[in-house]
This record gives structure tokens, C-alpha cells and sequence, in this order.
């Protein structure tokens, strides 16, 4: 079954069934919803202080536990493992309830492991600008964190697989991604951040390394982004999704072609070759089997065109899917060795990360955000629509502007590369490209502290919550006559 026949079903989550919200830990949602805020700020910031080196503008460079490269780690293990993981918790502690109509194991625990992972992602921080950091890319958390880390993925696991495995007769899709990302994430962290440390090196190492990059993005981030799409797209819509077979395609196809194309990260290396043209076909694989999802979603919409209008939830989760075709295309083609040749080792590599991690899998979070935070803290909606706009406004045209901006410079430093032109003179080229990155990032922040504000205002008008000196001189004025 579809997550849509969760969706419409009684007590799945469409509406505010009475016995469904009874499951839900709302605290708990909202709590991993706000550090999911938090650390998204965090890294970000670090992300713009990284960008300023490019600039010589870096304001910080007389400090080594500030230096640029190591702001750079807790820009992306901030992302990864402090606004993605919390915010992805959040959704889950939302929908795994509703969609198996059972709590999750015990709410000890849950709220146990929301405060042991902010230890662990801050650890991770203070490890990083420490100097600690692991010689693994999206792996450098220090190797004192990866045990207690990957114990805390086991107890995440175990505190949702629990109701799962309670459930009897066929499963909603979105299950399916949810149970394939609980294993996959424990089993990728383990290979990634142990085996190439203890136990072997040289190009097997990289061939694990690169398997665990892409592992991260396609068996981590993917099911749980792609099995929350499942449930709330058909909730918001009101509709089902409309292809059940095609969902099972994106699922299995997923499972089989993504754990093997991580080598494309290693391309033009000592690695097998058999096994860098296997990655470059199965690469291309993945477009195809992300096309049957992306058709599945917009057949979804159909009718339904005005949700994209009406509803700020759909229009972020809309958009990513459209820049989740787009990369995912990008990459069926950046993959082969043809393109390799111009684009390895240039901004072109870190447009098509940005493009993935914040234009794909951040929208589809913020956008679930936008959903969720009126109903955890209990309003009637948000404190400002106006604020939400220019959230997403702000967010896609900057995401997009970065995107195409390092495109277009990866391929200026390519072709000087190619022609053997002297390093200062790229770098000269660059320092445009990089400017507007600098632009648009700050466009991205922007966009980022309106939402917050706009969730604390919301967070306000909570009941129960005292009411603000405005609104109390508001009520000492005489009513007009």
C-alpha cells in the first residue's frame, strides 16, 4: 500500500483525528523541530564565514581553532547531522504514529536520545574546531564520537522499528522507506566511520569512503526524505498518490542501483576501473528510477495545481522535487568520464552538493516545518504569511542563483585548467563566481532568520502563553463608540 492509503485513511494523520494526536509526543516534535532551526543558524553561518576566505574577507584568520577549513567541517556535519537528522526526527515522531496508530517504544527514551544527539553534534563541533577531525569526507566527526554516535542510531532505530514490526497485513510505502533507512543508516555510519579507519586503506579505503558519501545521501537522507513526501503530500492534498506500482519501482529501484554509485565520487583513481564504470551506470540508473518518482508526485498534483498556490507546504515540497530531477540529471551526466575531465575537483561538484542537500532534502524539510509548527505548538496558523513568502523566496532564488553561479564557474576553471593556465589566473576568474555565491548565501541566511522569527512570533501566540505588551495596551484602550 501507498502512504497515500494511510493518508486518507481514519487515523493516519489527515485531519486531527483524536486518537492519532493522543500517540503524538508534541513536545518532543517541536523540541527537534527548534534545534533542528538552531543548528540549521549554525551552519549556515559557518557556511558564509567559510565562503569569506574565497574573498579575503575572512574575519577570523589570526585564530587556528577558527581557521576556514575547520568552519567548513561544522558547516557540513552541522547540516548533515544537526539540522537534517533533528528535523528529519521530528517528522518521523509526527508520522510513524499515525501511520502505524501505535506510540513510538517508550517516551523515556525518545526524549533521551533528542538531548544525547545535541551532546553528540555539538561534541562533534567543539572535536572539529579542536583540530580532531576523522580523514573521512561527510565522516570527520572525531573518533570519540562515532561509537556513542552509532549506539545512538541503534536506540533510533529500535524506538520506531518497535511499533513497525507491531503492524500486521501489507505496509504504507512510506514504512517501507522509514524501515530501509533505520538499517541502512546504522550499517552505512558503520562502514563509513570505522572500517576505513582500523581496518583497511590505500584505494579499498577510498572505495569505502566513496560508497559511505553517497551512502549518507541515498541511505540515509533519500528514504527518510522520500517516505515523508509519501505521507504528507497525499495528507495536505487530500488525495491519493496516484500510482502504487510506480512507488514500488522508486523503492526498489532506490535499494538496488544507489549503494552502488559512490565510487563516482573516486573517478580517474586507483580504484578498479570495472568498478568506476559500474558507478557511472548505475548513476544513470538512479535518474531513471527518480523520474518514476517525480511523474508519481506531479500525476498526484493533478487537479490539484492550485495546492502550489494555496499551500506553502506543497510549493516547498514542489520545488525540491523539481531540483531533485534537475540534480539527479546533473549527475547522471557529471558522473561520466567524459564530463569528468573538465568539471573534477571544481565549484561545479560543490553547486551540485548545494543543490542536493538544501535545494532537495532542506526544502522538503522546511516545507514540513511550514506544516508542522502551528499544529505542535498549538495556533490556529502562523504569525505572518507575509514572513513565510519571503522565507521561500528568499531561500529558492538564492538556492538557485548558487547553483547556477558555481555551475557556470566550474566550467571557467575546467576549461583554464585544461588550457594549463596559471593557477593565479583562475583564481582571479573565480573571485566573481565567488562574489556571487557570497550574494546569494546571504540571501539563503536571510531567508532562514525571517523563518526563525517568524516561528518564535508563532511559538506566542501559543494558548496559554502570557500575552505581549502590545496586546496588553491594546486591551487598555477604550472600545470605540
Amino acid at each position: 500500500m501507498t502512504a497515500a492509503g494511510g493518508a486518507s485513511g481514519t487515523g493516519s494523520g489527515l485531519g486531527a483525528t483524536t486518537a492519532a494526536d493522543r500517540l503524538v509526543d508534541r513536545p518532543l516534535v517541536f523540541a527537534h523541530l527548534v534545534a533542528a532551526m538552531v543548528f540549521l543558524a549554525v551552519s549556515l553561518l559557518a557556511g558564509f564565514l567559510f565562503s569569506m576566505q574565497f574573498l579575503q574577507h575572512y574575519p577570523l584568520p589570526q585564530h587556528e581553532i577558527f581557521s576556514p577549513g575547520r568552519w567548513r567541517l561544522v558547516h557540513t556535519n552541522g547540516v548533515a547531522y544537526g539540522f537534517l537528522a533533528n528535523a528529519f526526527l521530528g517528522g518521523l515522531y509526527w508520522a510513524v504514529p499515525r501511520l502505524t496508530l501505535r506510540p513510538v517504544l517508550h517516551r523515556g527514551l525518545s526524549w533521551f536520545l533528542f538531548v544525547a544527539w545535541q551532546a553528540i553534534v555539538l561534541a562533534t563541533a567543539v572535536g572539529l574546531l579542536a583540530g580532531h577531525a576523522q580523514a573521512l569526507e561527510w565522516g570527520e566527526t572525531p573518533v570519540w564520537i562515532d561509537p556513542v554516535a552509532l549506539l545512538g542510531l541503534i536506540l533510533v532505530a529500535v524506538n520506531f522499528l518497535v511499533p513497525i514490526s507491531c503492524l500486521s497485513g501489507p505496509m504504507y510505502v512510506a514504512i517501507w522507506y522509514f524501515i530501509a533507512a533505520f538499517v541502512w543508516t546504522v550499517l552505512v555510519y558503520a562502514m563509513g566511520n570505522f572500517l576505513p579507519q582500523y581496518f583497511v586503506g590505500g584505494a579499498a579505503a577510498g572505495a569505502i569512503a566513496g560508497l559511505f558519501i553517497h551512502d549518507l545521501v541515498g541511505l540515509f537522507v533519500t528514504p527518510l526524505g522520500w517516505g515523508l513526501m509519501y505521507y504528507f503530500v497525499p495528507v495536505i492534498l487530500k488525495k491519493p498518490i496516484w500510482s502504487h506500482g510506480l512507488s514500488l519501482v522508486g523503492f526498489w529501484g532506490l535499494a538496488f542501483f544507489y549503494p552502488l554509485t559512490g565510487i563516482h565520487h573516486f573517478l580517474y583513481s586507483p580504484i578498479p576501473m570495472f568498478l568506476q564504470h559500474g558507478a557511472v551506470i548505475t548513476t544513470i540508473a538512479i535518474e531513471l528510477v527518480v523520474t518514476t518518482v517525480i511523474v508519481n508526485f506531479f500525476m498526484t498534483l493533478s487537479g490539484r495545481g492550485d495546492a502550489l498556490r494555496t499551500s506553502m507546504p506543497i510549493r516547498w515540497f514542489y520545488t525540491g522535487m523539481v531540483f531533485y530531477f534537475t540534480t539527479c540529471l546533473q549527475c547522471a551526466f557529471q558522473t561520466t568520464l567524459a564530463f569528468q575531465r573538465i568539471i573534477h575537483f571544481t565549484d561545479w561538484v560543490v553547486g551540485h552538493a548545494h543543490l542536493v542537500m538544501l535545494g532537495v532534502f532542506g526544502f522538503w524539510l522546511l516545507g514540513m516545518m511550514v506544516y508542522l509548527i502551528p499544529r505542535v505548538v498549538g495556533t490556529a496558523g502562523w504569525y505572518s504569511d507575509v514572513l513565510n513568502s519571503w522565507h521561500y523566496w528568499l531561500t529558492m532564488l538564492g538556492t538557485l542563483v548558487m547553483f547556477l553561479d558555481l555551475l557556470v564557474a566550474g566550467v571557467v576553471q575546467g576549461y583554464m585548467w585544461r588550457e594549463l593556465s596559471p593557477w593565479d589566473e583562475v583564481l582571479a576568474a573565480s573571485v566573481p563566481f565567488w562574489f556571487v555565491r557570497a550574494v546569494s548565501g546571504t540571501a539563503i541566511l536571510i531567508g532562514q532568520f525571517l523563518f526563525f522569527y517568524n516561528a518564535w512570533k508563532t511559538w506566542q501566540l501559543r494558548p496559554g502563553a502570557a500575552p505581549s505588551h502590545a496586546a496588553l495596551m491594546e486591551n487598555m484602550q477604550p472600545a470605540a463608540t
